[in-house]
């Protein structure tokens, strides 16, 4: 379940509360279980998926897809599955973990694991969201954000996508506010 965290370290856990903090950057938060099926389970324990484990775990969850499509307009969708044993893994994330933009939405349905979510409000303040196994959250275009797993070693999440052009991160100088040690998870 999501939590939002701030600078000074206090913490917000009610779902309405963070939602109606997030509507005010047009983010949307929702809170779907993870599927519920054994197998689905299995797949989602494993530290590695191969390409057609994870057409299978996205199988459990096309019923989300097919919602997104109707309601949003996404195309496509894939998985990616973080875990500690992916080479080169911190030059991955580190992609990320500078406030940038996308001129796409940044759609994730996290359904195993978890990982953070920074925003930039419009006065500059910045705050933490943490998301983990059922968290829904669409990142709206051009909303200043950031991503890291603050010492978290596994993530498996459905990215969804009208175009996967648009997903390319816009730096934009500004510099966060939370060192790596104002989290504990």
């Amino acid at each position: 379940m999501a939590r939002m965290i701030f600078p000074d370290g206090k913490e917000l856990k009610d779902l309405p509360a963070i939602q109606n903090r997030l509507a005010r950057l047009n983010i949307t938060l929702r809170h779907w279980p993870a599927p519920a099926d054994e197998r689905a389970k299995a797949l989602m324990k494993q530290k590695s998926l191969n390409d057609a484990e994870k057409e299978e775990l996205l199988g459990f969850v096309q019923n989300r897809f097919e919602q997104l499509k109707r309601e949003m307009g996404y195309q496509t969708r894939d998985m990616v599955v973080i875990h500690e044993d992916i080479p080169n893994l911190g030059d991955m994330l580190a992609k990320f973990d500078k406030i940038h933009t996308h001129s796409d939405d940044e759609v994730r349905y996290i359904l195993d694991g978890q990982g953070y979510f920074g925003f930039v409000e419009p006065d500059g303040k910045q705050f933490l969201l943490e998301v983990s196994g059922g968290d829904y959250i669409n990142v709206p275009a051009n909303t200043e954000h950031w991503f890291e797993m603050r010492g978290c070693t596994r993530c498996k999440a459905v990215r969804y996508f009208i175009d996967t052009s648009g997903w390319t991160p816009n730096y934009t100088g500004r510099e966060r506010e939370f060192a790596e040690t104002t989290v504990t998870t």
